[in-house]
């Protein structure tokens, strides 16, 4: 697998850890990503559904209005 090199502020970093509960600074940097990747594909999910609901709706016939 490749390996990416970030610098990134070591505050933010450390406060990850925190909240992660994770000891090292690669660990933490790999949950909040993973965390972002999981999120946008919970998101993808409930638009998916949201969208095919709505397409469901259209497709039924109109009752005639008049």
């Amino acid at each position: 697998m490749a390996r990416v090199t970030v610098t990134l502020d070591a505050e933010l970093v450390v406060e990850v850890m925190v909240l992660a509960g994770v000891g090292s600074p690669q660990d933490a940097v790999e949950a909040v990503v993973r965390d972002y990747i999981a999120r946008g594909h919970r998101t993808e999910t409930r638009t998916e559904r949201k969208d095919q609901n709505l397409r469901e709706v259209d497709v039924r016939p109109q009752e005639p209005q008049g």
